[in-house]
């Protein structure tokens, strides 16, 4: 085959290169073999320039870097500049000929991309080549971890590859090794973590703990645009602190959206018997408009068992984050509920960074909080694989104004790019450890000293010097003529005065810092 373009082009995919240049790698096969797939984060192509130029999604390489116009030289180049697009390679896979992949692993039976792409092939289609490999060549890793981020692994001898990809063929997105996730690793938030907590008093901790639980479960709806009484906000909370105890299986989830949903009237439990989508419905016709197509109920089964199992699979050995990015985004891409999944997407975060001893013991970062900070930016990093994926999922409308694909796209769910993911989710944990947890501490300190001093002054109920508190809090720290007049009407002028001066002392001017 050639698997080279015409010549240089300026639009790929609807997607314009900053300047007209010959695709190449992924970019190159993807168009060879009409491949339908979700184009990758950043494609690769041949420039006239003698520099690399990145920019819009796109690496142009030098005229030198020109791989052969072939499927070996497309594959190869793909390997070595791009890693491992699970996706991409798979359906690769299922159109090539099975002779051909056989025939170039022959040529260079000992070569290192040539072995990669043998064992990848024989790993994502489940079937062995009619290859054997006699030279003894030391062992190359499938995910070069120069540019992905893999497991341990364990040796294949049949290729002489080890088998560092983190997940099984049911479910392994990977992660880019960028620089801003290099730097979150250098810097260790874990030990951060720890050293924070080593300053709170074990009192006080567990306030801030129990408090932050809370946070998490309000922000966790709050998210999902419900509002829902206190009881089942501390319902949800109360299952957050018990995340990571028990590894994931079918019962769990099932649990799980029990306690989320409450109310199973107009809700089905249990996974999906029929499509699902995430978007809006046209006013006139009620047509499906989606923002994002779940994936099909008759691949939820096998996508669950691959998600299970890598949340098993604690020896993968990938960062915690990283982990829980890949698990948690994973998890809402399949969407395997009918209603539930954006809170069970939330709490799996916390599985996992419990589960893999990221939280220091009997804390849980209020990360749902953290995301409600920053939700245009968790919008963005959600579309940033779904409208990829969109485009190539194929759907029609069902008279219950629901969407059935027609499609096979159980593999866009089980391989993805989770990097931009990861990096969210590393900006969330950060901001919980630096933020989060030391303002609620110092607010409880502070509470702590205005409760005391209130109680030096008069003697009141916990409910009343709650309420006191609030109404403080609401009028920038002063009571208001309207509650010094109904329910504080007891409080002499100057005893009002001493209240709000100890809660200038105790908060300052600007007052508490949490919610």
């Amino acid at each position: 085959m050639s698997a080279a373009s015409s010549g240089p082009v300026k639009v790929f995919h609807d997607r314009r290169l900053p300047e007209p240049a010959i695709p190449a790698g992924y970019a190159a096969l993807i168009d060879a073999y009409t491949l339908s797939v979700p184009v990758p984060r950043t494609l690769s192509a041949i420039g006239a320039r003698h520099r690399i130029i990145e920019q819009d999604g796109w690496r142009i390489y030098t005229p030198r870097h020109a791989p052969q116009a072939s499927l070996e030289g497309h594959l190869t180049f793909a390997l070595k500049n791009e890693g491992v697009d699970l996706s991409v390679l798979k359906r690769l896979f299922r159109v090539v000929d099975e002779g051909d992949i056989a025939e170039l692993v022959r040529q260079k039976p000992t070569g290192i991309y040539t072995r990669r792409i043998w064992f990848l092939y024989e790993w994502l289609l489940g079937r062995e080549l009619n290859l054997s490999l006699t030279d003894k060549v030391s062992y190359v890793d499938a995910i070069d971890t120069d540019l992905q981020f893999g497991g341990i692994g364990t040796n294949s001898a049949r290729h002489r590859v080890r088998n560092n990809l983190p997940g099984t063929p049911e479910f392994c997105p990977l992660v880019f090794k960028t620089a801003a996730l290099n730097q979150f690793l250098a810097q260790n938030w874990k030990e951060r973590a720890r050293a924070v907590v080593s300053e709170v008093p074990k009192e006080l901790l567990a306030r801030t703990a129990a408090f932050l639980l809370l946070k998490d479960s309000k922000s966790s709806y709050l998210i999902e645009g419900e509002r829902p009484p206190q009881d089942r906000i501390q319902r949800w909370g109360r299952a957050i602190g018990e995340a990571g105890r028990a590894p994931l299986d079918e019962q769990e989830f099932l649990r799980l959206q029990g306690i989320v949903i409450g109310d199973e009237r107009f809700v089905k439990l249990g996974f999906r018997q029929e499509g699902g989508f995430v978007g809006e419905h046209d006013r006139d016709t009620q047509r499906p408009i989606p923002d994002h197509i779940s994936a099909r109920h008759e691949d939820i089964a096998s996508l669950m068992a691959g998600l299970i199992a890598f949340d098993l699979a604690a020896e993968n050995e990938l960062d915690p984050i990283l982990a829980a990015a890949v698990l948690a985004f994973g998890f809402v891409y399949i969407h395997p509920f009918e209603d539930g999944n954006g809170r069970i997407h939330r709490y799996l975060m916390h599985h996992v960074l419990t589960r893999r001893g990221f939280n220091p013991a009997g804390v849980h970062f209020p990360v749902s909080s953290a995301i409600l900070d920053r939700i245009t930016e968790y919008q963005s990093v959600l579309e940033s694989y779904s409208s990829r994926l969109l485009p190539c999922v194929q759907w029609e409308a069902t008279p219950k104004n629901n969407v059935k694909v027609l499609n096979d796209t159980g593999d866009f769910y089980r391989f993805f790019d989770a990097t931009p993911h990861a990096e969210f989710l590393y900006e969330c944990v950060r901001q919980t450890i630096e933020l989060d947890l030391p303002n609620e501490t110092s607010f409880l300190r502070n509470f702590d000293m205005f409760r005391s001093g209130v109680e030096n002054i008069i003697d009141m109920p916990e409910r009343t010097l709650n309420n006191l508190f609030g109404l403080l809090r609401q009028n920038q720290g002063r009571l208001s003529k309207r509650a010094r007049e109904n329910e504080f009407a007891e409080l002499t002028q100057d005893e009002v005065v001493k209240i709000e001066q100890l809660y200038a002392d105790s908060f300052g001017q600007s007052g508490p810092l949490s919610d």
